[in-house]
């Protein structure tokens, strides 16, 4: 092959250097090498990043030209040469190339490098995408398969604090995400626990049709259930308030979102992500406030949840909510509208009701509790009251 690589460049530079390139993949092939020392075949030969996406397995791998595997970069970009691992998946190979680049390719058994050449790339570039995509495609197949690419056990490894680290550093490489990159554990109600990667906070709810055990998502999702837009709440720092951050629809389901930490911190984040979500409401009449809430936002109303067991006695004035509830309907929305907007005039508004109307419902509300809450001191003690509720159900 070398001998006949050799004739071919004195005749062709560009068919001498796609002959190198066969030929060194097939080795890397014969020699079994995995899917990181594949792609880095790619971007060295190639003297660009190359770069691996395959959505369906969560493979997400990305190499320097210098041989350097850096997983973070820019989003590929549609004008970059690549290459599909199967013709009906979303898997790719991509080569980071935005212009021109070198165009032969050297590959010696030992080593590889490039050499510029009067001749234009593309062909050696296509060569190098078929040849790594079907040696990729193999590993792939041979190692992953077509599970389903959230795999519950590699999740329940990143969130477990007892894990080895090297276990969960491999779960993250597994799974597409960065090692060194910052993500988010998302603990739904009654639903399995997720992983967002990034620092930016998810956007919407997984869609509801989603039904794996784990549900890895990576990035951020607007969608809502059968991809419906929806809209993500924020959690007000002081008592759990929400706010509308994008799209028009309500969240799908009530989720409690941990901070964004390194890989190997998302025990942590999980451990607050549960905390968060008690601290989420239905968002109905009876039970008003925000179905999403963000961990790193409650500040100290966090310390709450210490104090308040799901499932336990109550305190004196979350037990004057339940009591004034049973006896006023329209008393929970009144309150939170009051306890969580900037002026009784926004509240009167929230709520479709007179302001007149409102300020009657208070001294209605006020004579139930038995506290004013129509005064700075008398606002903290509702906030905290209807934060209590929340955290008192079992």
């Amino acid at each position: 092959m070398k001998e006949l690589a050799g004739r071919l460049t004195a005749l062709d530079p560009d068919a001498g250097a796609a002959v190198r390139v066969i030929a060194y993949f097939d080795r890397l092939a014969e020699s079994r090498a995995g899917v990181e020392a594949l792609v880095r075949g790619a971007a060295v030969l190639a003297g660009c990043p190359a770069r691996l996406e395959d959505p369906e397995r969560r493979v997400h791998v990305r190499v320097e030209a210098d041989g350097i595997r850096r997983d973070a970069g820019p989003p590929p970009d549609p004008a970059w040469p690549s290459a599909p691992l199967s013709p009906e998946g979303a898997g790719a190979l991509w080569l980071e190339r935005t212009e021109a680049g070198p165009g032969a390719v050297r590959a010696e058994p030992t080593r590889v490098e490039t050499e510029p050449l009067e001749a234009a790339p593309s062909v050696v570039d296509a060569v190098i995408l078929e040849r790594a995509a079907g040696a990729l495609r193999g590993v792939l197949d041979r190692t992953r398969g077509r599970a389903p690419a959230d795999d519950p056990a590699l999740v329940e490894t990143l969130l477990d604090a007892t894990a080895p680290e090297q276990a969960r550093v491999r779960a993250a490489r597994r799974l597409g995400l960065d090692p060194a990159a910052p993500a988010r554990a998302v603990a739904p109600l009654n639903e399995r626990p997720r992983v967002i990667s990034g620092a930016v906070p998810a956007r919407g709810p997984a869609r509801a049709d989603a039904t794996p055990p784990f549900t890895v998502l990576r990035g951020t999702v607007d969608a809502g259930p059968g991809g419906a837009p929806a809209r993500t709440e924020r959690a007000d720092p002081a008592a759990g308030q929400a706010g509308p951050r994008s799209g028009t629809g309500p969240p799908a389901e009530r989720l409690g979102v941990g901070p964004a930490v390194p890989v190997l911190e998302l025990p942590r984040s999980w451990a607050e992500a549960r905390t968060a979500l008690r601290f989420t409401a239905e968002g109905t009449a009876q039970d008003p406030g925000p179905r999403v809430v963000y961990a790193d936002e409650l500040g100290g109303v966090a310390l709450l949840a210490d104090l308040v067991a799901p499932g336990s006695e109550p305190p004196p004035d979350v037990r004057a909510l339940e009591s004034a509830a049973a006896t006023a309907p329209w008393l929970p929305a009144t309150l939170h509208a009051v306890a969580f907007t900037a002026s009784l005039r926004a509240a009167a508004a929230g709520i479709n009701v007179h302001h007149s109307t409102l300020q009657d419902r208070l001294t209605h509300a006020e004579h139930l509790l038995g506290w004013p809450i129509r005064t700075p001191q008398g606002r903290l003690r509702l906030q905290l009251a209807l934060a209590m509720r929340r955290l008192a159900r079992p």
